[in-house]
């Protein structure tokens, strides 16, 4: 998953498209295998707070009940994030940029800039959640310094992975992040299969009914707004996708069959790349509900407050043996902190790009896109770690909170996906029909999903 744009001197701009950086696009397997990365440095993100808090607490609450609703929710959002990677490849345009081609007003930004801002800003909770579950775990092993202590550590350690950091760097973190955790969470949910007090295939057919319990209903709602590809993370794929070198690749367009091969042979590898994390995803986050359902429904517990790394480490523990406790804690350290680690990443970039199209800096200033970058890498961690940790040590809530708030991004960038292929992908890179019929099912079958059970559950919450 290397390739020489990683070699590029660090003032060099990914985002700027022109003839001398272009490549043409692998053929064979393993040669298009080898340029894949951008859904891996999404899975790291993706394969964290969702999968080990949000997903396991939905099966520590309901069971087995819901199970169809984590495989919908891995597998519908791909195509918005296959659509909105074709859009990047060929008109090298930011999410931001991009959607603010679509109509409505604006203040200064774009509304959707505001809405998409609005969302982040309820990522704060989730990354706040993920200092105080690594810090858990850490006060856990050496609880000679307080989780305050620990909290203060992975901020110093985020700034020094992050501040000047280029894509190669968070790739190559994001892959070795992904491997570790999903590995042995996948280990623990096959031993879980020989353990009929936890599981059984009666049980697991019973989740593939389509049920929707009521008493889950808050964390159901969370659970499909971060697992699979949440609103955030569709949001900052495209960024990824420039970062590694699809769209410059691929070069300005133009009215030539060479830029249409070009085109259609990174598309093609995007495709892969969209695939292969979709499957490391779905089967991560299958896993981590399975265990969820099975070892702590069983056991009649359910992750909160202070007592939830604790809880967690059961979903090991109880298929692995009392040995394994130590592995979860290694599992959890990683999990947890690369998904600070990568959330921060993508949004500090989206974050610069949004005061880009605020007029603070032109378009083609990469070194003040880098400098905009490093401060938000700054402000984010400073407001995660600062003032939303003073609310209080609920995880839980926290994560389930930011679900919350990405579910209610999702309709908007699923049909802001459906305005943008229809509307300004250049005609000879037009979505094929049947993708397009899948990417309208799924921005209306996001829709109708989310939107009434944002109303009833706010109709309870007020």
């Amino acid at each position: 998953m290397n390739d020489q744009a990683q070699a590029l001197p660090a003032r060099f701009d990914p985002y700027r498209l022109s003839k001398e950086h272009i490549q043409e696009p692998p053929e064979g397997v393993g040669n298009i295998l080898r340029r894949i990365g951008p859904g891996l440095v999404l899975s790291a993100s993706i394969v964290g707070s969702g999968e080990l808090i949000a997903t396991t607490t939905l099966g520590a609450k309901v069971g087995y009940v819901m199970l169809w609703l984590i495989i919908f929710s891995c597998l519908i959002k791909s195509i918005v994030q296959a659509v909105l990677g074709r859009y990047v490849i060929t008109t090298g345009e930011t999410t931001l940029v991009a959607f603010a081609r679509m109509p409505g007003p604006r203040f200064v930004m774009h509304w959707f800039t505001w809405a998409w801002a609005a969302a982040s800003f309820m990522v704060l909770f989730a990354l706040t959640g993920m200092y105080i579950g690594i810090s858990q775990v850490m006060f856990s092993l050496v609880p000679a310094i307080p989780v305050d202590g620990w909290v203060a550590v992975f901020f110093v350690i985020t700034m020094v992975l992050l501040l000047g950091g280029a894509y190669g760097r968070i790739e190559k973190l994001a892959v070795m992040k992904v491997s570790v955790f999903t590995m042995l969470t996948l280990l623990s949910a096959l031993l879980m299969l020989n353990m009929p007090q936890y599981f059984s295939f009666e049980k697991i057919a019973s989740g593939l009914t389509f049920g929707f319990p009521e008493a889950g209903l808050a964390v159901a709602i969370a659970v499909f707004g971060i697992t699979g590809v949440a609103s955030g993370e569709l949001c900052i794929y495209p960024y990824w996708c420039i970062e590694k070198g699809y769209a410059r690749f691929t070069g300005p367009r133009e009215d030539s069959e060479a830029w249409r091969r070009r085109a259609a042979g990174w598309i093609r590898v995007m495709h892969v790349d969209v695939v292969v994390s979709m499957i490391v995803y779905t089967v991560a986050t299958i896993a981590f509900y399975l265990l969820g359902a099975g070892v702590l429904n069983g056991m009649g517990l359910v992750p909160a407050g202070k007592d939830m790394i604790g809880t967690l480490s059961k979903i090991y523990t109880e298929t692995l043996g009392g040995w394994s406790l130590w592995l979860f804690y290694l599992g959890a350290i990683v999990t947890l902190y690369g998904t600070i680690f990568a959330v921060t990443a993508g949004n500090s970039r989206m974050l610069a790009d949004m005061m880009q199209t605020a007029g603070a800096y032109q378009k083609d200033d990469y070194q003040k896109r880098t400098r905009w970058r490093d401060i938000w890498i700054v402000v984010v961690n400073v407001l995660a770690v600062g003032f939303f940790y003073l609310l209080g040590q609920a995880p839980v809530s926290m994560v389930t909170w930011t679900g919350i708030g990405q579910a209610m991004l999702l309709p908007i960038v699923s049909f802001g996906t459906v305005y943008l292929a229809l509307r300004h992908l250049p005609p000879e890179m037009a979505v094929p029909r049947w993708m397009m019929v899948v990417l309208w099912i799924a921005a209306i079958v996001i829709t109708a999903f989310i939107l009434p059970s944002l109303y009833f559950e706010f109709r309870k919450m007020f």
